[in-house]
């Protein structure tokens, strides 16, 4: 029997930390370097990646007794999705602390992305086709917005002027898309 056989999966971890808080350290071991590699990719900066990944570690166990296994979503998916959920909320709000802008995830970009140096592909890829799968769910107008504006890194200025909207319409479409992308992807 090969070491790999003998570990218990996340969802076992996850269900005997509910009741033995110290086994939870066992899932903080796997997760902890291939999530600050996604977060920071978000995030662009190593000391608020750090952040964003101890905030998702706690939503996890906090929220741990709601996780239920199914076929097509194992606890990878599931933490991964609170991982991208929490580094983009984190993201928005250093945007308008900081008032600059900066890049967005990289999983959210079809160029070079610094994440695949991950040795998990399939997650990285996982994480594409959620995010490409939740924006198709959108309307196709507050789906397009979002693609201009994180994907092509377009200023409000432009995107309003391609879209021929004033600004407070197109902030306020902003703004319903980030709410309705965060509530598809929580489905």
């Amino acid at each position: 029997m090969s070491e790999q056989n003998e570990q218990p999966k996340d969802e076992e971890v996850l269900k005997m930390a509910l009741e033995e808080p110290s086994y939870f350290s066992v899932l903080i071991d796997r997760y902890q370097g291939p999530f600050l590699k996604t977060s920071f990719g978000i995030v662009r900066s190593r000391q608020e990646a750090e952040d964003v990944v101890q905030e998702t570690f706690t939503k996890i166990y906090l929220n741990g007794a709601r996780f239920k296994k199914q076929p097509d979503a194992q606890f990878k998916s599931w933490a991964y999705k609170i991982l991208i959920n929490t580094s983009f909320t984190h993201y928005q709000k250093l945007k308008r602390t900081r008032g600059k802008t900066e890049y967005l995830d990289s999983l959210l970009y079809n160029g070079e992305d610094p994440v695949a140096e991950s040795s998990d592909f399939a997650t990285v890829h996982d994480a594409k086709e959620q995010i490409a799968e939740t924006i198709a769910k959108m309307p196709e107008h507050l789906g397009r917005l979002l693609k201009l504006y994180y994907l092509e890194d377009m200023s409000y200025q432009s995107i309003a002027e391609a879209e021929e909207i004033s600004m407070s319409t197109l902030k306020m479409r902003l703004f319903r898309a980030k709410k309705l992308f965060r509530k598809l992807s929580d489905e």
